[in-house]
This record gives structure tokens, C-alpha cells and sequence, in this order.
């Protein structure tokens, strides 16, 4: 069968077992661990496999046509992302991936309706499903783990301490600029914290409903205010902006006009921090099951690709700090808190969905561990004298307010 010899060229490290549609066995792989078996219940499977393994093997999963049954989803994803570069030095899979890279410009073309549409998809979802796999504040991005083991809900208040401590907010009163502001932990957190006077802005409507019922319970609504906005409209101006997690949906054609807006909006002694998901190993395309299922048009960007925008748009790079793992421990958490409420997911929505969102966190987990994504939090500044010399400020600033900031989130 073509779709066994594939395996067996693909899977050369870890132990992998495919049962076809006809019951037939065929073990892969060094006999090592991890070890995983799956079986395929649809002779249709042996066909798309080949063809376009990144797009149905999700799709199949979700399905219910393909099942694991030895090991676990994780185990089955860790030995087929650990083994990818073999895949990817194919022939046909090199010139597949060229015709990917190709179309990967118009696959992230998010104007205004667009972006909308693309935001809704993801984040209009029940806040319940996110209240069920998250830490309590809604921190949907990657946390900052300053020692091993750390719970979750402290690694996501240390990444707002880590993040306000980079935006320099050294007097009460200071106008921010949140862009992609999420369910507004962040926003209210530098407003508590700082006394800042906070702008969020987003696409979801889900989530600025939210935003505003927790400025109003906390009692910062006068210093918080929360806009269904896309940033392109955004026209007031700002001593600090900050992303998080938003970056990932603009587009590269985008670029450009995002850091062009970064820059109008920034005040000339302003500073602003963005932190976005990124790869390492290069400019590449978004894996097709993840931009049709989870996030159309999005896509992570190699560092190499936003730099030369930055560079263009009269902004200052005055830091880069890139988090490697960090994001792996964060989905991680995710991962096992999302399965310890099955039921209540499948309740809310249905099998499939479950099987996606399991199949979608499992896969982002361990692009972080095996396939070369990690974060990177880019400052930047109009003025290059708008930070001190010396990255002293950071830490200063967090050992002020680290025990604060853990009673306060």
C-alpha cells in the first residue's frame, strides 16, 4: 500500500503502527519510544494521506475516521511532528509546499470585513468553553514561567507583570493602547496596577461584552474603556501601546500598515510592546487544517519578516526577548485542563468539536517543542532615548510589583 511505504520513509525516529482500512498491520519507526498506533476506518484515507497529509489527518481525526488506538493523540502528534522534516525533503512534498508558499499572500489578506469575519470565528465562541480550559483572569496567549512547575495561573500573572515592566509605566496616568485586547485581563491589570488609563480594542464582540462587565464589577470603568474596534481605525494617540496575541492575524501584506499605524498612534517619547507568536526556522505558510478550522487567516512570522517592516516605519527595535518554551508549558496546561472537562465541552458543542479543539491544542503544543515556533516581544519606540540604556528597569520593576500583581489578578 503507497500510504504504508510513505510512513515507513517519513517515520524513522519513535514507534508507529498504521492499521489500514483493510486491517492490515504496518509497524514504522525504530522501535523506540514514543509509540503510538492508529487505525484507519475509511479506504478513502489512504488516498488523501498522501496527498495532503497536514490537511485530512486533522480532518480525519475530527471525523472519527481515523482513530488512535494505542498511546494517545499526543503521543501519535509527537512522533509524526518530531519526524516532519522527513516528510518535508520528499520531492512531491517540497513542490506541494511551493505551492502553498505561493498562494500564502492571498491566504492572509485580512482587510477590515475580513478580519472581522476571521476574529468571529475563533473568539465568538461560548465564554464557557474558554472559562473551562484557561487560567481565571482569561489569559488566551502564551504565560511566563519564571521557575518549573509553576501553576498556570501564576506564569500568566508573571507575563503581565513581565509585560508592564516593558512598557515603562513609571507614572500614574499614562494613555494605553491595547490592541487585540482579549476578555481585558490586561487592560484592567496596568490600569490597577499603574493607575494607567486604558483603551482595548477588538474584533470579538464575545469578548468586549465581557471586557466591559469586568471593568464595571472591578470598578475601573472610568479608567478603562473597551471598543469593538479593528486597530486601522483606531485615531487618538498614545504613550504606550501594547499586543498581545493579536499580531498572528494581521498578514504580512499587512505589516506595513499595522507598524505604520504603531508609529501615528505612539506618542514621540512613547514605547510600545508587541508579543506574538513566531518560527524560527524561517518565512513559512500557515498548516491548512489550522487556518480552515481554528484561524483563518492567521499566520506566525519569522522574525526576519517583521524586522525589515519595522525598519521602514521610522520605529526604533529597543528590545527582543524571544520565550522558547514557554508557550509548549502554557498549551500544555491548557491541553490537560481542556480534557478534564470533556463532557461539559462535548455538552456544549458536540464529538467533533471536541476531537478539533483536543487535535488543534495538542498540535500547537508541540509546534513549540518539535517544530521551531516560540515567542518573541518586540519593544519599540519612536525615540531611541524613550528606555533606559540597560534592561536593569525590567527586573527593577518586577521585583516591585510581582507580590502586588499575584494579589491583584
Amino acid at each position: 500500500m503507497l500510504l504504508a511505504k510513505l510512513f515507513e520513509k517519513i517515520i524513522r525516529t519513535g514507534s508507529l503502527a498504521l492499521i489500514d482500512a483493510d486491517g492490515n498491520r504496518h509497524e514504522c519507526g525504530d522501535g523506540t519510544a514514543p509509540k503510538a498506533a492508529i487505525r484507519l476506518h475509511d479506504p478513502v484515507l489512504h488516498r488523501k494521506l498522501v496527498i495532503n497529509p497536514a490537511l485530512h489527518l486533522g480532518e480525519a481525526y475530527m471525523d472519527g475516521t481515523l482513530s488512535v488506538e494505542e498511546g494517545s493523540l499526543y503521543d501519535f502528534l509527537f512522533i509524526t511532528t518530531l519526524n516532519e522534516p522527513n516528510l518535508q525533503a520528499l520531492p512531491f512534498y517540497r513542490t506541494f509546499d511551493s505551492i502553498g508558499h505561493f498562494g500564502r499572500l492571498i491566504q492572509q489578506f485580512n482587510p477590515v470585513s475580513r478580519a472581522r469575519q476571521n476574529a468571529a470565528h475563533h473568539y465568538d465562541l461560548s465564554r464557557t468553553l474558554y472559562a473551562l480550559f484557561l487560567d481565571s483572569d482569561l489569559q488566551y496567549s502564551c504565560a511566563y514561567f519564571n521557575t518549573p512547575g509553576q501553576s498556570l495561573e501564576a506564569a500568566q500573572r508573571n507575563k503581565k507583570c513581565h509585560i508592564a515592566a516593558k512598557l515603562l509605566l513609571d507614572r500614574p496616568g499614562l494613555r494605553v493602547l491595547d490592541i487585540g485586547c482579549g476578555w481585558g485581563g490586561l487592560a484592567l491589570y496596568l490600569a490597577a496596577e499603574t493607575g494607567a488609563r486604558v483603551t482595548g480594542i477588538s474584533l470579538s464582540e464575545e469578548q468586549v461584552k465581557l471586557a466591559r462587565e469586568r471593568a464595571a464589577k472591578e470598578g475601573l470603568s472610568g479608567k478603562v474603556q473597551f471598543h469593538l474596534r479593528d486597530y486601522r481605525l483606531e485615531e487618538a494617540q498614545y504613550d504606550r501601546i501594547v499586543s498581545v496575541g493579536m499580531f498572528e492575524h494581521v498578514g504580512a501584506p499587512h505589516y506595513p500598515a499595522f507598524f505604520r499605524k504603531v508609529r501615528n498612534l505612539l506618542a514621540p517619547d512613547g514605547i510600545a510592546l508587541l508579543h506574538s507568536i513566531g518560527r524560527s526556522d524561517g518565512p513559512g505558510i500557515t498548516n491548512p487544517w489550522l487556518r480552515k478550522y481554528i484561524f483563518p487567516g492567521g499566520y506566525s512570522p519569522a522574525l526576519s519578516e517583521v524586522l525589515s517592516v519595522v525598519e521602514r516605519q521610522g520605529l526604533f527595535v529597543t528590545d527582543i526577548e524571544i520565550l522558547r518554551l514557554h508557550y509548549a508549558e502554557t498549551l500544555r496546561a491548557w491541553r490537560e485542563r481542556f480534557a478534564a472537562n470533556r463532557e461539559q465541552i462535548k455538552g456544549l458543542y458536540d464529538d467533533r468539536f471536541y476531537r478539533m479543539w483536543e487535535f488543534y491544542l495538542a498540535g500547537a503544543e508541540l509546534a513549540f517543542r518539535n517544530q521551531g515556533h516560540m515567542v518573541f516581544q518586540m519593544q519599540l519606540a519612536r525615540d531611541q532615548e524613550a528606555v533606559p540604556l540597560t534592561r536593569d528597569y525590567i527586573s527593577d520593576w518586577e521585583r516591585a510589583h510581582g507580590a502586588r500583581s499575584d494579589r491583584a489578578a
